[in-house]
């Protein structure tokens, strides 16, 4: 299992958690997260025995976007990050989930700051919790920048045009209610139980069959890109094969024989 010194990797069960572990600077994204970010995803993808994903920030807040200092390379350890960074232009934009989708479900626990890069982060995630003083932003115009993180693509498609325009020509804060209220996510709970909410929601998906959960998650994304006529042609070619797998066949024992189902990815 993966990790540095700023990201955090652990499991629940078959749930992956990771952690963005730099309280000290409202887990500003540096060359140690983002690499580990990118493995920690990698490893997701990779393990099979993993069926979700929750992603979180340590010391009571997500993320507060980019220290640009830090992938300077000023002021901070860590060579064989920045040799990473070079090595794969795009490790970065994978890290963010600006050129990755993990397989898996990927559920945000939000508490505190979730401004800037840590707004587009979770852009990328599929389910969202957020704790009630959480503090949601895209504030790039008002320092004269561009949220290149993919918030002028994505944030139209995930919440209504007017919301998704306001929030990036005003530069301004959301609370967690009003982030609520517009779609952007999805629970809003009690202070420092983002996480416990987050794990409970993944421990439901992990009772599903994984590969209809994962066959499930990759078709609601590719249709979003096609017409509707084309989405539900590219739905039948995901969803179908999924009826002549052995969990399909256990789910439906399981159901007539009123008992857990034992899905086995396969």
């Amino acid at each position: 299992m993966g990790g540095t010194e700023h990201l955090t990797v652990h499991r629940e069960g078959a749930t992956l958690v990771l952690t963005l572990n730099r309280p000290e600077a409202k887990n500003a994204l540096s060359p140690a997260m983002l690499v580990g970010l990118y493995d920690g995803w990698t490893e997701a993808d990779e393990d099979d025995s993993v069926r979700s994903i929750v992603f979180t920030g340590a010391g009571g807040t997500f993320c507060a976007g980019m220290d640009l200092k830090a992938l300077a390379g000023q002021g901070m350890a860590g060579d064989n990050y920045r040799d990473r960074l070079k090595a794969d232009p795009d490790l970065h934009w994978k890290a963010m989930l600006r050129h990755h989708r993990p397989r898996k479900p990927v559920i945000a626990a939000v508490e505190g700051h979730c401004v800037a890069g840590g707004t587009e982060m979770l852009q990328g995630t599929d389910i969202r919790v957020a704790g009630e003083s959480a503090v949601f932003g895209l504030f790039e115009v008002r320092r004269g920048l561009f949220p290149i993180g993919g918030s002028t693509v994505r944030l139209p498609r995930q919440i209504p045009r007017t919301h998704a325009l306001e929030m990036l020509l005003t530069g301004r804060p959301y609370t967690a209610r009003e982030a609520a209220g517009i779609g952007l996510v999805g629970h809003v709970v009690p202070d420092g139980t983002a996480l416990d909410k987050a794990l409970e929601i993944a421990e439901q998906v992990n009772a599903c069959g994984p590969l209809a959960v994962e066959a499930v998650k990759a078709s609601v994304y590719e249709a979003a890109e096609l017409t509707e006529t084309d989405g539900l042609a590219a739905e039948l070619a995901r969803g179908w094969p999924v009826f002549d797998t052995a969990d399909a066949k256990e789910g439906s024992r399981a159901f007539a024989e009123k008992r857990p189902p034992r899905f086995k990815r396969a």
